[in-house]
């Protein structure tokens, strides 16, 4: 067995928060003690944790990451990037469907099926809503529901083709699966990465206008809520589209909205510090846009925090602002960026961050996680609050686009455990 004393449990979902001793037997959580249980109860054989000072949480879910496999490992691969996630603190991560080839056949879902069964935490994958992305033709929903997909999404590539849209929520209504959207209409965007106003001008390209975001989200959440489907809204960066978001979800509960780290930590100003490592999609804006975010996670309109986890290769972010790609890595630096820039300023209290990152990414994907209970699940994260660190460039991922190497954060990551295993320590046990 495995115990974990004297630590701070903070469970979302049962709104506790008091010090305790737990313990893990296999994969599941055996008991939870008043302080001295494990100094009484455990035997010699047993493996301890002293958690005194330390926070422990249910391990985190993170609803959007791009583990590039197929077809693009020399970026990341699963395992590489399942150890990025159990650095991070992160027991179940989702992946995108924006592989190669796409996720939109029953032969390559069932690879990644396989790859995932020996990872140390609980890799899921969604599949394309459309064949080849192309937003023409709807994928075999419901064959590859069976084959595994958690949930369905064309991430990357907004689907322009509202019909095509309206389908997809009207399959995956009847299947109980949720769909996720990338929203950014192309016909109104110069060029991608950039926010489109004085930094796109001052880095030479013509950029990416937040209208280009916010008019299909009003037209999805419009589509969900007919339907009735379940959807989250993608990274969100506009100010203008958490209003919608929160217009919206005030006629059905049915629509969700998750927001990125970079996108509540930082503005376009960071593009002309940082270059092409603060490029991504959609892009990083104003200051007010941020704080719109931040307003949104506090009043709930924002449900997630997910990290959009996209590694890439260093010479290919090296390239200049119009030809390398878009994303940062996130895993790793998730969990600090919000408690620096959202608990310690007194956005969120520590269960609230929490609840956008274990029970809410549970709820919505029908996951038995994000919870700590006894009988459940062992999967968890032991941190430091108060702990500060400079994120440095060498990381558990295989890519390095971070635009937060150099910076000094609150919040250390010391064990992860997944399945009752210990996945991830940067502490003594």
């Amino acid at each position: 067995m495995l115990w974990i004393k004297n630590g701070r449990l903070v469970d979302p979902k049962s709104q506790t928060d008091r010090v305790c001793d737990i313990c893990i037997e296999r994969d599941r959580i055996a008991g939870i003690f008043s302080p001295g249980g494990a100094d009484q109860k455990h035997r010699e054989e047993d493996r301890m944790i002293d958690a005194q000072g330390l926070v422990v949480a249910p391990g985190m879910i993170d609803v959007h990451v791009h583990f590039r496999e197929p077809g693009f490992t020399y970026k990341e691969d699963i395992e590489t990037g399942a150890a990025a996630a159990a650095a991070g603190g992160y027991t179940t991560v989702i992946c995108m469907a924006n592989t190669k080839p796409v996720v939109d056949n029953e032969e390559t879902l069932s690879y990644l099926r396989e790859r995932a069964k020996d990872m140390p935490v609980h890799v899921l994958n969604t599949a394309a809503i459309t064949k080849g992305f192309k937003g023409e033709e709807l994928t075999d929903m419901i064959g590859l529901k069976a084959l595994g997909a958690v949930g369905f999404t064309d991430d990357g590539v907004p689907i322009k083709d509202t019909a095509i849209v309206m389908e997809a929520m009207k399959m995956a209504k009847a299947l109980n699966v949720p769909l996720s959207f990338h929203e950014e209409d192309p016909a109104l965007i110069g060029s991608f990465g950039v926010n489109q106003g004085p930094v796109s001008a001052a880095v030479g390209v013509e950029g990416a206008p937040a209208v280009a975001e916010d008019v299909l989200v009003a037209r999805d959440c419009a589509l969900a809520l007919s339907t009735g489907a379940e959807i989250d809204i993608q990274h969100i960066s506009s100010g203008t589209s958490v209003a919608i978001v929160r217009a919206m979800k005030a006629l059905g509960k049915n629509i969700h909205a998750e927001a990125t780290p970079q996108h509540f930590s930082l503005t376009e100003e960071a593009v002309l510090e940082k270059g092409t490592l603060a490029r991504v999609n959609p892009p990083l804006r104003t200051e007010a846009d941020r704080l719109a975010i931040i307003e949104g996670l506090k009043d709930d309109t924002i449900d997630y925090i997910a990290t959009d986890h996209a590694p890439h290769s260093r010479e290919e972010k090296e390239k200049d602002m119009k030809s390398a790609p878009s994303g940062m890595i996130g895993l790793e630096t998730a969990l600090a960026l919000g408690i620096t820039h959202l608990v310690k300023p007194g956005h969120l209290s520590l269960s609230h961050f929490l609840e956008k990152l274990t029970v809410n990414p549970a709820a919505l994907y029908h996951l038995d996680a994000g919870h700590v209970a006894v009988g459940g699940k062992a999967d968890l994260v032991i941190f430091s609050e108060d702990e500060t660190w400079t994120v440095g460039e060498s990381f558990k991922s295989k890519a390095s686009n971070s635009p937060f190497i150099g910076d000094t954060l609150q919040g250390k990551v010391k064990f992860t455990i997944c399945d009752g295993k210990i996945v991830y320590s940067d502490g003594k046990f």
